[in-house]
């Protein structure tokens, strides 16, 4: 079993305050996701991003079994089924959304689809767009959603960041490809770090850590491993270093709060899928 597998077994990690931030976070304002009062589609949402930017941000629960991994052993139709709702619940506001079989790369596509329907792609981990109407997905079991939003010209980014995306710099590819093709600057994006795992039920190898260079020593990573790491860290200071100055993460972790959440860690890689999701709803 490879990095991104091997964990930590469940309870043997002390629980972080409910409230509290990933340890080490460096200038992160905390932001909790809140549940949506919807029995067809458990799932928690950035209620504060949708007053100030006008996006609807979240992601689903495990709530009644709702794993939506595609690319999983769930029983298709069941899957179906669940991504109907999923897609109903966001109508009319999203008559379009994306998703892609995720390889833990880098690759990030700018999305044009306004048209009804679905978009699949393959070998794609993360989405940008500057249409209204068209909700990007990422599907994630302890891997770190990444919301990032430019509100004054209207383009958000989803990224999908487990430690091999954190350690090729999709959230430098995301920040570029909103930067060039909205004419933004970095500090005009807002950045939130959602539901994952936290740094007390993350263990990594030394292989991790080699591969994350710079980005783990200044989240306090120790040279070798094994060793506890907290990826929302090193991707607020990722995002420092490319000059975003706005930016929250989640005190949820993926793997402590079961009860809510799928987590390939915690389960031994026999759990389901959560989907984030970030959109500009259609007026």
């Amino acid at each position: 079993m490879d990095a991104e597998a091997r964990g930590r077994a469940p309870g043997t990690a002390a629980r972080p305050a409910a409230d509290a931030a990933p340890t080490g976070s460096p200038a992160a304002a905390l932001l909790r996701e809140v549940p949506v009062g919807d029995s067809a589609v458990p799932r928690l949402e950035l209620a504060e991003w949708a007053e100030r930017y006008g996006v609807v941000a979240g992601v689903t629960t495990r709530g009644r079994g709702f794993s939506l991994g595609l690319w999983s052993d769930d029983h298709v139709g069941q899957l179906m089924t669940r991504w109907r709702a999923l897609r109903a619940a966001f109508q009319p506001a999203f008559p379009a959304l994306v998703l892609a079989h995720q390889v833990h790369g880098t690759a990030v596509a700018w999305q044009r689809q306004a048209t009804d329907g679905w978009l699949i792609l393959d070998g794609v981990d993360g989405h940008a767009t500057g249409t209204a109407g068209l909700l990007l997905t990422i599907t994630v079991a302890d891997c770190i959603p990444v919301y990032l939003v430019a509100p004054h010209k209207g383009v958000v980014a989803l990224l999908h960041a487990g430690w091999r995306g954190a350690a090729g710099h999709i959230l430098e590819r995301g920040v570029a490809l909103l930067k060039s093709a909205a004419f933004v600057r970095a500090c005009d994006i807002v950045m939130h770090c959602g539901v994952g795992i936290c740094g007390a039920c993350y263990e990594v190898g030394s292989e991790v850590i080699t591969a994350l260079g710079d980005a783990a020593a200044a989240a306090g990573a120790p040279p070798a491993g094994p060793t506890q790491l907290d990826l929302r860290t090193v991707l607020v200071r990722q995002a420092q270093a490319l000059g975003l100055t706005t930016v929250s993460v989640s005190p949820w972790c993926s793997a402590h709060d079961r009860t809510q959440f799928f987590s390939h860690r915690a389960s031994g890689g026999r759990d389901g899928r959560m989907v984030a999701y970030l959109g500009l709803p259609l007026a």
